[in-house]
């Protein structure tokens, strides 16, 4: 039987690349943090592995980067729209939780769109996404993160009569903001998803074999709006003026640590460890 993430993204497949502006920015910083943090293939035959790779976006950027690249997903709709984007690409249907392929196999693995996000055992999860990479392979992750600005417009909501449409209430979002680790909270559309610290993080990727290297924050200006304003096609016209001012800021400062401490979305890249001597 499919998984509840597999039935949420079979429903929304065919409506999956229309992107509402708080994707549009967040899959625009990702981008340019794949291009840079993880660049071209270094040799020809390298693997990299998008896992949850959704309908393709970060497997066919891969794919143009010269990786010889790979993708698996839950969700049979999504694969169907990746295959007619990338005819021939090597998609599977798989869950990050049980990858299908031997120890060490890629030389980059990519997962992105809070893919960590949505999974039942995180920590399983990167605990396989580091068993594929060979040893000073990387890691590019991104996940709902905690404590952020966003969180506080949930908590705002919940004590205004969920009057911006988070659907929590107060004792929900109370919860939300003083529970220390392993919280999964509803959004709108989308079910419970886990929000990660940092610390909980650092802590599953060094269980993983994994070492932070370099992290981003996405979201973080930009949650000066609240994002259930920004779920949608055509947002008025001075709100989308404000939040294209937003979204510069946002890109421009993604490397800070405000924005690292503050963001909705948290980028990191970690390296496999190399075996000791």
């Amino acid at each position: 039987m499919p998984s509840a993430a597999a039935r949420l993204f079979d429903a929304m497949a065919d409506t999956y690349d229309e992107l509402e502006p708080w994707y549009e920015h967040l899959y625009a910083v990702l981008h340019t943090i794949l291009r840079d943090a993880v660049g071209s293939a270094p040799f020809a035959g390298a693997r990299a592995l998008d896992a949850g790779c959704g309908t393709g976006f970060q497997t066919a950027l891969l794919a143009a980067l010269g990786w010889r690249a790979h993708g698996v997903d839950v969700s049979a709709g999504l694969l169907r729209v990746a295959r007619q984007r990338l005819p021939g690409a090597a998609l599977s249907l798989a869950s990050v939780e049980a990858l299908p392929y031997p120890a060490g196999h890629f030389d980059v693995v990519v997962s992105c769109g809070s893919t960590l996000s949505f999974v039942d055992d995180p920590a399983r999860a990167l605990v396989e996404m580091g068993r594929v990479l060979r040893p000073g392979g990387r890691l590019l992750l991104d996940c709902e993160h905690r404590p952020s600005l966003d969180l506080l417009w949930t908590l705002g909501s919940a004590l205004t009569g969920d009057s911006l449409g988070y659907g929590v209430t107060p004792r929900e979002a109370w919860r939300a903001l003083n529970r220390r680790a392993g919280l999964r909270l509803a959004y709108p559309g989308y079910g419970p998803l886990w929000l990660f610290t940092g610390r909980e993080l650092r802590r599953m990727l060094a269980a993983a074999g994994l070492v932070p290297v370099r992290s981003w924050g996405v979201h973080a200006i930009t949650s000066l709006l609240p994002s259930t304003v920004l779920h949608r096609a055509d947002p008025p016209r001075p709100l989308a003026a404000v939040y294209r001012t937003l979204r510069r800021l946002d890109a421009a400062l993604a490397s800070t640590p405000p924005a690292r401490a503050l963001s909705n979305s948290l980028v990191i890249l970690a390296e496999r460890a190399q075996p000791s001597a």
